[in-house]
């Protein structure tokens, strides 16, 4: 099972707050051992959204929006995709990393990846194999 943790920002993420030290490597240190786990696949911490850009459809046509962006909340600090034998494993994953960010993010969402199973019959050969020749790429 796979899962993406995002960590949503704050306002002093928002207004361009550095983590300490100390949550630096603590950080750092979890996703070392996550790696020698086995279940890291990756994760990076993100710029505020004042660096953003947003894509999006209005009345039919496209329209490129640069940040920042209104809604704090609703921002993404940074990610972190992990692959678990179970939900559980998952969530003590992420909470050890919601430990290890100290405060820096407002939590952490969980959410499980799609794999090529839960597509059923619409995900086509044809399309399984589209998806095995990118991924093969992304390995070199």
């Amino acid at each position: 099972m796979r899962y993406m943790m995002t960590f949503r920002g704050t306002d002093e993420y928002e207004a361009g707050a550095m983590p300490s030290e100390e949550s630096i490597t603590a950080m750092t240190s979890l996703m070392a051992e996550m790696a020698e786990a086995g279940v890291l696949i990756g994760g990076d911490g993100l710029h505020p959204s004042s660096k953003a850009i947003r894509l999006e459809i209005h009345e039919g046509k496209h329209r490129v929006v640069d940040g920042p962006f209104t809604e704090t909340k609703e921002l993404i600090a940074g990610y972190c995709l992990i692959q678990v034998a179970s939900k559980e494993e998952a969530i003590a994953w992420a909470e050890r990393c919601l430990a290890a960010d100290m405060g820096n993010s407002r939590g952490v969402d969980l959410r499980q990846i799609f794999e090529a199973e839960d597509f059923g019959d619409a995900y086509t050969p044809e399309a399984q194999a589209r998806t095995q020749a990118a991924t093969a790429k992304l390995s070199k």
